[in-house]
């Protein structure tokens, strides 16, 4: 691999995609690197809210989101002991505010791969899979970064370098940044199934079930029918014995008559974290490198997504010289306040109310789900969430 030059953005997920695609849309040279032999096809993320949409119009990858996902107005609040439920319309009540009232369902995956195919469309651009990230330095003109790759370690140059390369982030290790926060007592299990009783059934393609013990995150994800059955499960119990017990877990969920297809699983460890600052110099870091939620509510990739929006733009405007490079602390600091003052927060709440143990706040938890049906304006909050984790502009 010759040296790239230009931009080194490091992860070959979504978030470090479109930062590529922001950037060399742009007129810059971008080269990914990354560290597995290609885009990891894990179940993970996969509900894609407007804030995300609008992003994604914006780099004219829309469409091709549309051909691929599954089009969603439904999101379902289910209490499962009580039987309680409230459907939201995004249609209905964010209809008229903006052009996005709706999400798309479909793997992240899949989301990297229409956007790779779009990167590389444009000149100078690359991607290198089976190159992970060892070490980095940097000075006043560049980063200079090592990395293992097939052929033996390479030394590449750069004038700036990303790290978009997930919770284990390479990049934030070699800057020696610590991640602070915490881990969550349990360990979530994301299942793909093909189950064809969710709909007669009364579920939405988007819901949240509500349960002390069986409670889970359930959608749609594809057009086959395939959706993802999220769970938590006993942290003491190991990845192996999580996995063997999903039939136990799924029986105990699925409506119906529960006869399912299992497609793929991942058990996981629940994160809340964040590090001091998302720019080194001429490092700087977004998405779950720098901050990572628990899923529930689908706001830690909406949260990198947006990241990748802001600092792709960002970096563009201070390589064109419209703008001093001080404009990146101040992506640095707005994005981590987000993080620290919304983001994890509502993640937070999202899963407390989803398996809440104690009866008095589960009857609270209840009464907030039946007013939210009752009074548009509350829906109408409820549903704002997403746009929240813009937070303010920073040019």
């Amino acid at each position: 691999m010759a040296d790239p030059g230009g931009i080194i953005v490091v992860g070959a997920g979504p978030v470090g995609f479109i930062t590529a695609l922001g950037l060399a849309r742009n007129g810059n040279k971008v080269t990914i690197i990354e560290a597995e032999a290609r885009i990891n096809d894990s179940p993970r993320a996969a509900v894609y809210l407007p804030t995300t949409l609008r992003i994604l119009d914006r780099l004219g990858i829309l469409d091709d989101a549309h051909e691929a996902g599954v089009f969603n107005t439904d999101l379902q609040m289910m209490v499962a002991e009580t039987g309680t439920r409230c459907r939201l319309n995004r249609a209905e009540i964010e209809g008229g505010m903006h052009d996005y009232a709706y999400q798309l369902h479909f793997g992240q995956d899949v989301l990297a791969k229409i956007v790779q195919r779009h990167l590389l469309a444009l000149p100078d651009t690359a991607v290198h899979f089976n190159t992970r990230l060892i070490a980095i330095t940097q000075d006043a003109g560049g980063v200079t970064a090592t990395a293992a790759t097939p052929d033996g370690d390479e030394t590449l140059r750069c004038d700036w370098l990303i790290g978009c390369d997930g919770a284990r982030s390479g990049v934030r290790q070699a800057l020696g940044l610590s991640f602070d926060g915490f881990t969550w007592p349990d360990r979530f299990v994301a299942t793909n199934i093909w189950y064809d009783e969710f709909e007669e059934n009364g579920f939405a393609p988007a819901n949240f079930y509500m349960d002390p013990v069986d409670w889970a995150v359930i959608a749609v994800i594809g057009r086959d029918n395939l959706w993802r059955v999220t769970y938590g499960e006993d942290p003491e119990i190991s990845e192996e014995e999580a996995v063997q017990r999903i039939p136990e877990r799924l029986a105990r969920i699925l409506p119906g008559s529960g006869r399912y297809e299992l497609s793929a699983a991942s058990p996981y460890r629940l994160h809340e974290r964040t590090c001091a600052t998302y720019r080194v110099g001429r490092v700087l870091l977004a998405g779950d490198a720098a901050h990572v939620c628990n899923p529930c509510g689908g706001l830690g990739l909406t949260g990198g997504i947006v990241d990748a929006d802001i600092l792709s733009r960002a970096l563009a405007a201070v390589i064109r010289g419209d703008i001093d490079a001080g404009v990146l602390d101040r992506y640095s600091e707005e994005r981590r306040r987000v993080f620290l003052e919304f983001t994890s927060p509502q993640a937070s709440e999202f899963k407390r109310m989803l398996g809440e143990s104690d009866p008095e706040r589960r009857r609270q938890d209840e009464e907030g789900v039946k007013l939210t049906c009752r009074d548009p304006a509350i829906a109408r909050q409820a549903m704002a969430v997403p746009f929240q984790i813009e937070g303010n502009s920073i040019m």
